[in-house]
């Protein structure tokens, strides 16, 4: 992790408030742009902002519309999307977020076109209460008033693939056989990486660490350290940025969690940090790992509520088919399916990394649970509400894990008090429903939509009759 300055925490403190206003600091940005599409001929101008499931949708304006786009948003039909608005509140608007204004490299030279990241606002200006950004701008506010700025640095997998996958046809091959840190010739992987950091740094966005991933065309791309809101931002962007780079070299990224079941599957392991001011809260010199009792708290949150919140950073069915406990696989496919901690233990739920000394500034957690299709803005808006109840209610830490927790018998992890993630996406509703800091923290009306979105999706999954049943049954039964 690298050091954290004043400036920078500045700006998160900024990101924290409410929607932008005209007047004060905001003035400047809004003039920044309206100079910059001007001055750079901008024809077009795309709207983003990302609902419930964290899916991006976009809305393109003519520079001209700009300008009372940020003074008053520009309405849409939220009942229209899925879980924005019921009929009778229809009536949304998109206001543009001028700080994340950046031209799009994928779009060419001529015309050039721009985007935007916008927060939702009902016509009489309050926040949307279905709006996932405001979500978490609100939980960032509340760790604002506890003193603290939450930063985050996400691991991000996925597969690279042949060709796009056609509904009812075979599933499309991964790009290359290679595995863990790879180079070989002609390496399609490696020349992908490049050219889509390229363009994540031509948007302003910062890559710390590229590598080939364990399975076959599996990559992994990692952000730099910044505050949650601008890190969600980003997740939403390199995704679009990874797609479109694909698309350009005529091969498939997928996002999916767990696209082939002998290997494994895609994680977005996001390490955490909370700060007062320039210090990070999360260091203790005087600890045996580092960690102040900030930490340690925060660490015994996320593990008392992980079972709560992993119907959201873990929200599809095909997520599941990742989290499995199964000792046969689990050293092979490093995911985890039990609620315990450890130092640098890659079969725990919470990693704390080896700390670099005299580098107070890194000291952190790495949270593994949730994956690379999850809504990042729900899913940091839950982490962070969970390690701050337990700063707030000073949690006690249990023991870590020493062993590979995967290959314990469930006596012994029953005897460590080491209980299993839910095993299923129905098994992770059923524990978000009974979740009052879930409920809280996303608002009623976001909580009940989502409940009912992953219900439906439940069963829409099960009335599948896979290949594996037809493969295993129907000629002996």
């Amino acid at each position: 992790m690298s050091s954290l300055g004043s400036g920078q925490a500045d700006r998160a403190a900024r990101m924290v408030e409410s929607p932008p206003q005209r007047g004060g600091t905001m003035d400047k940005q809004q003039e920044f742009v309206l100079r910059t599409l001007e001055e750079r001929d901008i024809r077009f101008v795309r709207l983003w902002f990302t609902d419930v499931l964290g899916y991006l949708k976009s809305v393109e304006i003519a520079p001209a519309e700009l300008e009372g786009a940020l003074a008053e948003g520009i309405g849409f039909d939220g009942s229209a999307i899925e879980g924005f608005a019921r009929v009778h509140e229809a009536d949304m608007l998109a206001r543009p977020d001028p700080s994340t204004f950046q031209v799009l490299p994928w779009r060419g030279e001529h015309p050039l076109t721009a985007r935007m990241f916008c927060d939702l606002i009902m016509p009489d200006g309050a926040p949307a209460a279905t709006d996932s950004r405001w979500v978490l701008r609100r939980a960032l506010a509340r760790a604002a008033d506890a003193g603290f700025t939450f930063y985050t640095h996400p691991e991000i997998e996925f597969f690279l693939l042949k060709e796009p996958p056609k509904r009812g046809g075979p599933m499309p091959a991964p790009v290359d056989e290679s595995g863990y840190f790879d180079l070989t010739p002609n390496d399609i992987s490696h020349d992908f990486r490049q050219q889509a950091i390229s363009m994540l740094e031509r948007l302003g966005i910062s890559v710390e660490f590229s590598h080939h991933e364990v399975a076959p065309g599996q990559q992994e791309i990692d952000l730099r350290y910044a505050d949650a809101l601008t890190i969600a931002d980003n997740i939403m962007t390199f995704r679009q940025v990874v797609k479109e780079v694909a698309l350009r070299q005529g091969i498939y990224a997928t996002f999916m969690p767990k696209p082939f079941g002998d290997q494994a599957g895609s994680g977005m392991h996001t390490h955490l940090s909370l700060f007062e001011g320039d210090r990070n809260a999360f260091h203790d010199p005087t600890d045996e790992y580092q960690l102040s009792k900030v930490a340690k708290a925060f660490i015994a949150g996320l593990l008392t509520h992980a079972a709560e919140i992993t119907a959201v950073t873990n929200q599809w069915v095909n997520s599941y088919k990742r989290l499995i406990g199964d000792q046969r696989l689990g050293e092979v496919l490093e995911a985890p399916a039990y609620v315990c901690w450890g130092h640098n233990n890659r079969s725990a739920l919470v990693r704390v990394p080896l700390y670099k000394l005299h580098k107070s500034q890194a000291t952190r957690v790495e949270f593994r649970l949730p994956d690379s299709a999850c809504n990042p803005y729900l899913t940091f808006a839950l982490v962070l509400a969970a390690g701050l109840r337990g700063v707030q209610g000073g949690y006690d830490l249990p023991a870590p894990a020493a062993d590979d927790v995967w290959t314990l018998t469930d006596v012994q992890r029953q005897e460590r008090g080491i209980t299993a993630l839910p095993g299923s996406l129905a098994e992770a509703i059923t524990v978000m429903e009974r979740s009052s800091l879930v409920r809280e923290t996303l608002g009623d009306e976001l909580f009940e939509f989502f409940l009912r979105n992953k219900r439906a999706e439940w069963q829409d999954y099960r009335r599948q009759v896979t290949p594996f049943e037809i493969d295993r049954y129907l000629p002996v039964l």
